[in-house]
């Protein structure tokens, strides 16, 4: 019940919009909650925050910058940019150029060698499993044992054959697919977040940047950017590009708005609502849908549906649909156990506390 009622919030509730962010707003800082996060921030209570932005009904009501950054920063906020092949998913979908994610990942993709570890049940592999990070082959970047591990990725020039070698996991100490709620057993997996770029780059028969560019970047009025690429030169959706805190916000306000920028729409609202929906339980407290981290925020007596954009350092990029809220938090925590766990208490003790007000 928790889940479904938490499906029909993300969906269903009204926000009002104005089709873009207006940055018009002042940076004085009125609300005594955000004051006092604001100094706790400046302070180093919160370590290494490096910009804090709220937008409220479209409306920018919140933004600083933090050690050393300013608004024309590059942040590199890690996994946060998986969601990007989410986002241009959807483009090659509202554009024709793939059908469903439901359609199998080798009718757009092709090997360069044979595959090692053939087995009949990898031809089954679809666009949704890797979005949603559960196809079955053997992919844990939290177990340094697992073949499919990120870092040894990394090594490797051919990161898609790297992916498609993969044997299929085991299920000797997790729960099986048919054993959880949505009838799919997660592994965090940055390889299969990589793959998608290949899948999305031989659909639309362009190079990745440059379909991103045309079809997400001038529409947003995104231009200062830093993009990461794969070895072979993909655009690598594992994570890593960088962009302006600016453009981060716009980006979660394109899936607040179901897709929608000014008087077009950018990507399907039905796609959207998909990608906000929990399709795989995550962990106890967290779903998650196409490449967004589904999770409640806020104080002891009120707590509200957000998707988010998240990676490593304890990066935020959130949305909380019933108080039309959007929210980029950037930081340098890199590797530091305690950063989630910061930038989820300055959303819990006091974005959504001044928000809700």
């Amino acid at each position: 019940m928790r889940m479904l009622y938490r499906a029909l919030l993300l969906v269903f509730v009204p926000v009002i919009l104005f089709g873009q962010i207006d940055f018009s707003g002042t940076n004085k800082v009125e609300n005594p909650i955000l004051k006092e996060m604001d100094k706790l921030v400046r302070e180093a209570r919160y370590e290494k925050i490096t910009s804090i932005l709220i937008a409220k009904d479209g409306k920018l009501v919140f933004e600083a910058y933090y050690n050393g950054a300013d608004s024309l920063s590059l942040h590199n906020t890690r996994s946060a940019t998986k969601s990007l092949a989410t986002i241009l998913m959807g483009i090659a979908i509202q554009n024709g150029y793939i059908d469903s994610e439901k359609e199998k990942i080798f009718k757009y993709i092709h090997p360069s060698k044979p595959l090692k570890n053939p087995d009949p049940r990898k031809i089954e592999i679809t666009i949704e499993d890797l979005l949603t990070m559960s196809s079955l082959l053997e992919c844990d970047d939290s177990n340094p044992y697992s073949r499919g591990n990120e870092e040894r990725m990394y090594l490797i020039e051919d990161w898609l054959q790297f992916f498609l070698d993969l044997p299929i996991r085991a299920f000797t100490f997790d729960p099986k697919p048919e054993e959880m709620p949505f009838g799919r057993s997660m592994s965090y997996c940055s390889a299969g977040a990589a793959a998608l770029a290949f899948v999305i780059e031989s659909a639309v028969h362009s190079p990745l940047p440059a379909f991103a560019a045309k079809n997400l970047f001038e529409p947003l009025q995104i231009r200062d950017y830093r993009l990461h690429l794969t070895p072979t030169g993909t655009l690598n959706t594992a994570g890593g590009s960088e962009y302006r805190s600016r453009d981060f916000l716009k980006m979660i306000q394109l899936l607040l708005q179901k897709g929608r920028w000014k008087d077009r729409q950018i990507l399907p609202s039905e796609w959207v609502t998909k990608a906000i929906t929990p399709q795989v339980n995550a962990r106890p407290g967290t779903d998650y849908g196409y490449l967004l981290w589904l999770k409640d925020y806020g104080g002891k007596d009120r707590k509200y549906a957000a998707f988010a954009m998240a990676g490593n350092g304890g990066q935020k990029i959130a949305a909380i649909p019933e108080l039309g809220l959007s929210v980029v938090i950037t930081t340098l925590n890199y590797g530091n156990p305690k950063a989630h766990d910061y930038t989820d208490e300055l959303l819990d003790r006091f974005i959504v506390p001044a928000m809700e007000q």
